[in-house]
């Protein structure tokens, strides 16, 4: 049986924000729930919906895109053992994250609000991808990926918050390896030595 794959769609979009990526997922069994209360809910709610579905259909992995990607990463923190692997794609774990130049709603101006310790217990392997000239900040997306202790990182050249449709072939092809196979031994590690 294939693995199951949710996608967790950006905020003010519905599933059809991953059109680019549903051939290249095909051997997924995939799950794109659409969010119809996202403008009346927060994030944290938004992630405890996304626990009661995984919990009625099973563990997963979970792709997230922008709010899908924060949504992702805190039903990550409320319930790891329902999170196979973890792809957040222009996503923050903490408001401050956004590029000062970016219009934030009053939602995106205060939550989220993890920390490097709330990312710092999660078990899942996790993939950070970020548009080199993205909404979300370089810094913070380094950050992210140095708090979260079996995290990769991938900065896709050439590329902003739209990176899943601007590149799809190199997003998916990122997307697939690390979701379908282990992690490479590497020959002169540095983070991951230990």
């Amino acid at each position: 049986m294939a693995d199951s794959l949710v996608l967790l769609h950006p905020g003010g979009a519905d599933p059809s924000a991953f059109g680019p990526q549903f051939d290249a997922l095909a051997d997924f069994t995939l799950h794109a729930p659409h969010r119809t209360n996202q403008a009346t809910q927060d994030h944290a709610e938004m992630a405890h919906e996304t626990v009661e579905f995984l919990d009625r259909t099973g563990p997963a992995h979970l792709l997230g895109c922008s709010d899908g990607a924060t949504i992702a990463l805190l039903t990550a923190v409320l319930r790891p053992d329902l999170v196979r692997r973890l792809v957040v794609v222009c996503g923050v774990y903490h408001h401050s994250g956004w590029d000062p130049a970016t219009e934030l709603t009053p939602m995106h101006r205060r939550s989220p609000a993890l920390t490097g310790t709330d990312l710092g217990r999660l078990p899942n392997r996790t993939l950070v991808m970020i548009g080199d000239d993205d909404e979300v900040t370089l810094e913070h997306a380094t950050a992210m990926y140095r708090a979260l202790p079996n995290a990769e990182l991938a900065v896709v050249p050439g590329t902003s918050h739209g990176l899943l449709h601007e590149k799809p072939a190199l997003c998916n092809a990122m997307i697939v390896d690390f979701l379908s196979n282990d992690p490479v031994e590497t020959y002169a590690p540095i983070r991951r030595r230990m």
